[in-house]
């Protein structure tokens, strides 16, 4: 495990903070570029000077907050990895541990969408690992 940058991504994060908050329309299913930031460990981390990283809408909570997993173009299989066809361009994979409640001010741009179908296993998936 490298060196973390959080010297670099503190500003990034409280720029997001402290910006006005905009109350964006996002929608379950929806691929958003998030700002996930600098994390801890295996944590999955942003890329970039914005910390981003491609995010799969999950479950909206409110305006505001959702739950949202993680992406990655990198091709992984296994009980913890969905690959699907995320409208961006590329393959997707849905790194499904990695699952967690954002602020939809983290949220950027949206870049896609996933199927009905592959949101239904998405879904399915992940329940099956949270028992």
């Amino acid at each position: 495990m490298g060196e973390k940058d959080y010297g670099r991504w503190m500003p990034v994060k409280a720029g997001i903070h402290n910006a006005p908050h905009r109350l964006i329309g996002y929608k379950e299913r929806d691929i958003w570029i998030c700002s996930l930031g600098e994390n801890i460990g295996f944590e999955e981390d942003g890329k970039g000077g914005g910390f981003r990283r491609p995010v799969l809408v999950l479950k909206i909570y409110n305006k505001a907050f959702c739950h949202v997993v993680p992406l990655s173009t990198t091709d992984r299989r296994g009980a913890y990895y969905h690959p699907f066809d995320g409208h961006t361009g590329k393959t997707s994979v849905a790194l499904l541990s990695q699952s967690r409640a954002v602020d939809s001010a983290r949220l950027r741009q949206k870049v896609g969408y996933a199927s009905e179908g592959d949101f239904a296993e998405i879904k399915r998936r992940l329940m099956e690992i949270l028992g």
